[in-house]
């Protein structure tokens, strides 16, 4: 990871002698008879500092069990940090366990809050190391109970821990934390910033219309703020290809179907780059797929076909009114498609029934028994509206006291995402100029659409714009984050955001293909000269008609 771009400072007095401690220049007699731990006495309501040490760079090694990626450790380059670890218990049944970790030296006096995926059970490591390595103090949470992110059992029957997950362990987590960095540091951040992706986005938003007053920045990537909608959508999904055996479709038929949505859409946009810029003006009829022979992986059974058409269309109420958006074709294969998050490796394996069917079973009827074949979609939504509307979805489009108060808001999703529907994104930002206006929308909102992002990260096209692994080219053109950062602290709105493609997608070392994502409802437009992998032959432009 590189420093460059953060500005380097002096560490305070403390800091220093931690450092010079760690390098053994100094004796702990020597550093006690000049300094106390300013984090040894730290009094936080609710609050118990568990423990406090210094890592030294590269020493870190996170838990057993904690999500990594392929190639090279982002741990074994983080600097020396400070890492604090605490719990809060705002109520009898609370139990939020979180960190945050302090520069020793070159802190840049920002904070960063990071957040979860699924169920969340965990404090995100590896969402932490970035931003340490960038210079900001940095916060992450368990959320308010330990398990993995597709398991619910916690849930039951503790509506306190529900609550928590919800909205209100971010919101502890940011207050506690900056009573840390302000006492370790000796001042308060100047800014603070939070980012992250899927229920991390559901998370951003939720600060933004719960807690304006807790960031000046934020990023909501892929967000599944319309949790119980979304989880119903899973179901349905589960439903349409699990009823019936002879529904399911595995995973070797994945190619096949991609295949066939690029054959019916590339080109859309008048451009032929194995990309599907916008499936919403594509018309694919997956009975192109039915098999006129035996059956192989590369045709769909009549009864696949007809579950292949559910999943694409979402799930309806009985007067017609969308539910949820369905997926879009495209970028169906892959790392992080298809495979993971709608066939699994057999039936009813996949991450998206797991999740979607632990809410059901644990929080709306609390019930492990619980079978999705007697799911009715219209009925048991309202239901689980009735029960969890109000803690889980951040879907209120009254963003007015965020921009009131200065509050930056950038949204991203994958037009490829297999585990949120990527209209959704859309659907919530038109809800918000809806409320707010065109106009006052523009001033602290932006969404960009990515044509080939699967969930998050991964996927066929351009998909890595800093939002995850880090950028090989670190400035506010090709860094959504330091993008962010310019908006909020120089005025300067984002327009294109270059996304880039690299040979690797989790080594961002060679480029292979480079695409600016435009701020919606803009679309990238090739001029019509030069090579079709570089973003410099292609301007933002609104869509054609």
């Amino acid at each position: 990871m590189t420093h460059e771009h953060v500005r380097q400072r002096q560490p305070g007095a403390a800091a220093l002698l931690l450092l010079l401690f760690s390098a053994g220049v100094l004796g702990a007699a020597a550093v006690a008879a000049q300094t106390r731990d300013p984090l040894s006495d730290l009094k936080l309501p609710n609050t118990t500092i568990v423990s406090v040490e210094t890592v030294a760079a590269g020493a870190f090694t996170p838990p057993a069990g904690t999500f990594n990626l392929p190639g090279p450790s982002p741990f074994k380059s983080l600097p020396a940090f400070r890492r604090v670890v605490g719990r809060i218990k705002p109520t009898s049944d609370s139990n939020i366990n979180f960190e945050v970790w302090l520069p020793v030296a070159g802190w840049n006096e920002k904070f960063r809050g990071v957040g979860n995926g699924g169920f969340a059970g965990s404090v995100s490591y590896l969402e932490m190391a970035g931003p340490l390595g960038r210079g900001y103090a940095v916060a992450s949470t368990d959320t308010g109970h330990s398990g993995t992110p597709e398991d619910a059992t916690w849930a039951t029957a503790h509506p306190e821990k529900v609550i928590d997950f919800g909205y209100r362990s971010i919101h502890e987590m940011t207050e506690k934390a900056k009573a840390v960095v302000t006492a370790f540091y000796g001042k308060a951040p100047k800014l603070s910033y939070f980012g992250s992706c899927s229920n991390g986005g559901r998370q951003a938003l939720m600060e933004a219309q719960r807690y304006p007053s807790d960031y000046d920045g934020i990023i909501a990537g892929a967000p599944a703020n319309d949790w119980t909608h979304l989880t119903t959508q899973g179901m349905f999904i589960s439903q349409a290809t699990l009823s019936d055996p002879a529904s399911y479709i595995p995973a070797s038929k994945i190619m096949a179907i991609e295949a066939a949505a690029l054959a019916a859409c590339d080109g859309v946009d008048g451009l032929k780059d194995d990309l599907i810029d916008d499936p919403t003006r594509c018309r694919f009829n997956p009975s192109v797929l039915l098999c006129t022979g035996p059956e192989t992986d590369a045709c769909l059974t009549v009864a696949q076909v007809e579950a292949l058409k559910k999943i694409y269309a979402g799930p309806r109420d009985s007067k017609g009114n969308q539910i949820y958006p369905g997926l879009v074709a495209g970028g169906e294969s892959g790392f992080g498609g298809w495979a993971l998050w709608v066939s699994g490796p057999s039936p009813g394996k996949s991450f998206m029934n797991a999740i979607a069917s632990q809410f059901f079973k644990s929080l709306v009827f609390e019930d492990q028994n619980w079978d999705v074949k007697s799911l009715n979609v219209e009925r048991d939504v309202k239901l689980a509206d009735e029960k969890f509307a109000r803690i889980l979805n951040a879907t209120d489009p009254d963003l007015s006291a965020y921009k009131k108060r200065g509050g930056k808001l950038i949204m991203y999703h994958g037009w490829s995402d297999a585990a949120i529907a990527p209209e959704n994104a859309i659907d919530y930002y038109k809800s918000v100029v809806s409320k707010m206006g065109q106009r006052e929308t523009a001033a602290f909102l932006r969404l960009y659409m990515v044509p080939g992002l699967q969930h998050c990260f991964l996927g066929p096209g351009p998909n890595n714009f800093g939002q995850a692994f880090g950028c090989a080219q670190c400035d506010a053109q090709h860094d959504i984050y330091m993008a962010l950062e310019r908006w909020v602290e120089q005025g300067l709105a984002p327009d294109a955001i270059i996304a880039t493609k690299y040979e690797n997608d989790f080594v961002p070392t060679k480029a292979v293909r480079t695409r600016p994502l435009c701020p919606y409802p803009n679309v990238a437009r090739y001029k019509g000269s030069g090579s079709t992998d570089d973003a410099a032959n292609f301007a933002c432009a609104p869509p054609k008609k």
